[in-house]
């Protein structure tokens, strides 16, 4: 008996760290070169709901950069800068969600995208949670979903901080 459960914990053991050392593989390291840069983004609104008016169509700038195991995401049009966490990496592939507070409101922007050299194309959904001033409850929650396409307009690896 004492055998058997000797060869458990040891099998679970192994299990556990092999599980540790997968969890330990940088998905940044994962990302393909060509996502680094500065791109120019072209945002069509395709649904949404809720009571907030979300704008229609959007251009924007994005220079996607990294500082060690940290993405940044900034924009030069409106001022707008903020780290993402990446959340999935497969090929050419990627999601990273952004969240931002603001006064009472939280903003969580989850972008979807399929890379192709100096293109990409996916959607950006957006969901805005608004929050009592008194207890923090949750008011409303507001969404929107994008149709991205984004043209590369520099970056190298360099840039890249690697």
């Amino acid at each position: 008996m004492k055998k058997l459960l000797l060869v458990l914990l040891i099998l679970i053991g192994i299990s556990v760290q092999a599980e540790t050392l997968q969890a330990g593989v940088s998905k940044i390291d994962m990302l393909p070169d060509d996502f680094f840069g500065n791109w120019r983004v072209v945002a069509k609104i395709d649904k949404q709901s809720g009571s907030t008016n979300f704008k229609p169509n959007t251009i924007d700038l994005w220079n996607l950069s990294r500082n060690g195991d940290v993405i940044n995401l900034n924009n030069p049009f409106t001022g707008a800068s903020a780290s993402v966490k990446l959340d999935y990496v497969e090929g050419n592939i990627i999601r990273f969600t952004k969240v931002g507070d603001y006064d009472n409101k939280k903003l969580t922007d989850t972008v979807d995208l399929k890379l192709n050299g100096d293109t990409f194309t996916g959607i950006n959904s957006l969901k805005l949670e608004t929050f009592s001033t008194y207890d923090n409850s949750l008011i409303k929650t507001d969404t929107a979903l994008y149709i991205l396409k984004g043209e590369k307009i520099s970056g190298s690896l360099e840039e890249k901080g690697k």
